[in-house]
């Protein structure tokens, strides 16, 4: 998933300049990718029993492999954003699915064992990004979704036995629970953690998107390829370390902290050129964009908000349709001024979860009866713990 999904942006200085793809028609590809990335999270939302079958598993990975490799061999941008939009489903679906399966295999494990599985999201970006810096020393665009379709086709093969989560047991207690359980008082609190991860949504894609290509407007081109690969390599390990920092501090303060440092790092290599400027931004953003979503979206299950993963989802993967949709206006002077853009939008993130972090409740408060008592949920620190990201 992080070949097929990220592998475009250390791609796309190379359309550009060889395939004379426009700054626009760039970022209508990126945001076609986007959507389909909606419509793959919405169908694993609508249809849980879908997210659980290894054939739709299969055919995502031979349809995301596919379109890596049919892209270069085909003409014009209305066929890319197809292929773009197919790549985004199948990006989904193979994300949710594994999603399922470490949380169903993985329950009783340490919260940071499945951290590292979703450092395969970095890995993948980190191999993409070396292979793209490889390849374009020795040959063109097409050459680079090509090497990248065959490394999606090897990482296929070794995930083709995946287990997906298994189907629930349905047991009288659940039944109960479904029907009667506890409401929680929580709904202003979830409000301003849906609006700050739905704007990082905005803010982040257009680094995830345009890094590489704003690197090189003032850099050598190698420079931006090698960026991108520290930006996967330093996604690796950063959701396992933020779920740990998680045990011991408050998830809304190390949302506002991630937030703060993820602005400056997109708005460095718009606001300070050099190598030097380029590879503490790739750090930043890398070390930062996985795990929002891993503190967003276990803030959202401390909360007992009702569908709250589904929502956080849904808000974040409409906001990256919407951001390179608000900077394409911008895209005609480069990219500087859309990183700009991007970092002004991630702070206001960092101000919702400002204000998130001086009412959030330590206790969810539960009512039972009509009698509000507050009350620690039992278990809820484990259940958090193991929440990870549900959609990038």
């Amino acid at each position: 998933m992080g070949v097929g999904r990220f592998v475009y942006t250390p791609i796309l200085p190379l359309m550009h300049a060889q395939a004379g793809l426009s700054a626009g028609s760039g970022a209508d590809l990126a945001t076609a990718n986007y959507i389909g990335n909606l419509v793959g999270a919405l169908a694993g939302i609508l249809a849980p029993a879908l997210v659980r079958s290894p054939v739709l598993l299969r055919a995502s990975l031979i349809a995301l492999t596919g379109s890596l490799a049919t892209l270069p061999a085909t003409h014009g941008t209305a066929v890319w954003i197809a292929l773009r939009l197919l790549a985004g489903v199948a990006s989904a679906l193979i994300f949710v699915i594994a999603v399922g399966s470490l949380h169903s295999h993985l329950r009783e494990h340490p919260a940071h064992l499945p951290g590292w599985a979703f450092g395969g999201v970095g890995a993948g970006i980190a191999l993409s990004g070396f292979l793209v810096l490889t390849v374009r020393s020795v040959a063109d665009w097409r050459a680079a979704w090509w090497a990248s379709a065959a490394l999606a086709a090897v990482l296929t093969v070794a995930s083709w036995n995946l287990r997906p989560e298994p189907a629930p047991a349905i047991t009288a207690e659940r039944g109960r629970a479904a029907a009667g359980g506890p409401r929680i008082r929580t709904h202003r609190w979830f409000g301003l953690l849906f609006a700050s991860y739905s704007l990082e949504g905005v803010g982040y894609i257009v680094a995830g998107t345009f890094l590489v290509a704003a690197i090189e407007q003032s850099s050598p081109g190698w420079l931006g390829s090698g960026a991108w690969v520290l930006v996967g390599l330093a996604a690796v390990p950063s959701s396992a370390l933020w779920a740990r920092l998680g045990r011991r501090w408050s998830r809304p303060d190390l949302l506002l902290v991630a937030l703060v440092v993820q602005a400056a790092g997109i708005a460095l290599p718009a606001l300070v050129g050099g190598a030097a400027a380029a590879l503490v931004s790739a750090a930043l953003f890398g070390a930062t964009f996985i795990g929002v979503s891993t503190l967003a979206l276990a803030a959202g299950a401390h909360l007992r908000f009702p569908r709250s993963v589904a929502l956080l989802t849904a808000g974040y993967s409409v906001g990256q349709i919407l951001g390179p949709l608000a900077v394409a206006p911008l895209l005609r002077h480069g990219y500087h001024q859309a990183l700009i853009l991007a970092a002004v939008v991630v702070l206001a993130a960092a101000g919702a979860a400002a204000v998130l972090r001086i009412g959030f409740p330590n206790h969810v408060m539960v009512v039972r009866h009509g009698a509000p008592a507050p009350q620690p949920i039992p278990g809820e620190a484990r259940k958090v713990s193991q929440e990870a990201p549900d959609g990038f």
